[in-house]
């Protein structure tokens, strides 16, 4: 009877145990993995045609399906979509504002100095504007914004600052000597966020940008006359 009784009970538990194995065999998706279907989370080092790369994609269309402009600024932990998809930024007009992302207001100019380079004069500011001044100067925030990147991870710029300001702006600081805010602060307009450092030909300058759903626009046409 006994015999009988174990042999059911083995019986019984078996299936459970072999599914609770299986459970435990599978491993956590490594960093940069996709975190659901058709998502990679951005990871530090990454550029956009490694990335695109990496899933046989084009990375003009990954840009384009990510507002992202040519795709030279992305930063960690942002959510990249690996096609079109329903309903995907690409589906609407690629200058055109998500619904409820606001303008910003009261841009201010990040650094005190004359604009050494206007946009689009060269290739080196194809997609800003380069100001000049004193090495070690403060660098401020143009507008209130999260601190989205701080470092030296994008090939270019030096070491960058990325703010964004809401779903539609952010802007960008290169070639600073020094970063002086983390990631995920919230900063103000005016706030040192870095100090100046120095640009091509070892002149002390600031590259910097202003896009919108990731085009770059000339930061000209947003900051005041007078600074």
């Amino acid at each position: 009877m006994r015999g009988r009784v174990a042999r059911w009970m083995l019986a019984l538990l078996l299936p459970a145990y072999l599914l609770l194995a299986g459970c435990a065999g599978v491993s956590e998706e490594e960093p940069g993995e996709r975190v659901a279907a058709g998502i990679h989370v951005v990871q530090a080092g990454e550029t956009l045609y490694g990335i695109a790369q990496r899933y046989g994609l084009d990375h003009r269309e990954l840009a384009r399906w990510n507002r992202l402009g040519d795709g030279s600024l992305i930063y960690p932990g942002q959510r990249l979509r690996l096609s079109a998809g329903s309903g995907s930024p690409a589906a609407a007009a690629p200058d055109a504002d998500p619904v409820d992302a606001p303008a910003v207001s009261g841009w201010r100019w990040p650094t005190a100095g004359a604009v050494l380079a206007g946009y689009a004069q060269s290739a080196r500011t194809a997609s800003g504007i380069l100001i000049g001044g004193q090495t070690g100067q403060p660098v401020v925030a143009a507008a209130d914004g999260e601190v989205v990147y701080s470092g030296g991870g994008l090939a270019g710029y030096g070491q960058l600052v990325i703010v964004r300001h809401n779903a539609v702006w952010l802007s960008a600081y290169g070639y600073n000597q020094q970063l002086l805010v983390a990631e995920g602060v919230r900063v103000r307009a005016g706030t040192p966020i870095a100090r100046m450092g120095e640009g091509p030909g070892r002149q002390a300058a600031l590259h910097f940008e202003i896009r919108r759903n990731g085009q770059p626009v000339n930061p000209l046409d947003y900051l005041p006359r007078a600074h």
